[in-house]
């Protein structure tokens, strides 16, 4: 798991990818670009126990995950009153039209298909985290 070190200031952005070249471009963009403190996990269960102890300002969730893959945490999250508005994207090789299709049922807020370009997952990020306003739950 990687874990920057927390400034109050600065967004969470849980990452829960597999990919170790895929893992270390997203948390680089996200972290030294972005300005994010990012937490990168490998695998679905884990996603969900950092999502359980710590407050999240949004997800980027791979779906082939070892265990548990990313739609199962996705629709986890959704049944989660405190996760419902969470902003969280797919980031992920499948990219039927079934799949996404699938993706935004659960719940997903995008769904970026790999390969994909970094500075746009970013400012696909923006975006949503833009949209969510102040006073909205974590």
């Amino acid at each position: 798991m990687t874990d920057e070190t927390a400034q109050p200031d600065r967004a969470v952005i849980l990452v829960a990818e597999d990919d170790p070249v895929t893992a270390k471009i997203v948390v680089y963009r996200l972290s030294r670009d972005a300005g994010m403190d990012v937490i990168q996990v490998a695998d679905g269960e884990a996603a969900l126990d950092v999502a359980a102890h710590r407050t999240l300002a949004a997800a980027i969730l791979d779906i082939r995950l070892p265990g548990l893959d990313g739609l199962g945490v996705l629709a986890r999250l959704r049944q989660s009153a405190r996760h419902q508005r969470l902003p969280i994207i797919m980031l992920t090789s499948l990219g039927t039209e079934t799949d996404i299709i699938r993706g935004f049922e659960l719940g997903a807020d995008d769904y970026v298909v790999k390969p994909f370009s970094p500075a746009e997952l970013v400012a696909r990020l923006h975006r949503l985290l833009r949209r969510r306003r102040p006073t909205d739950p974590a």
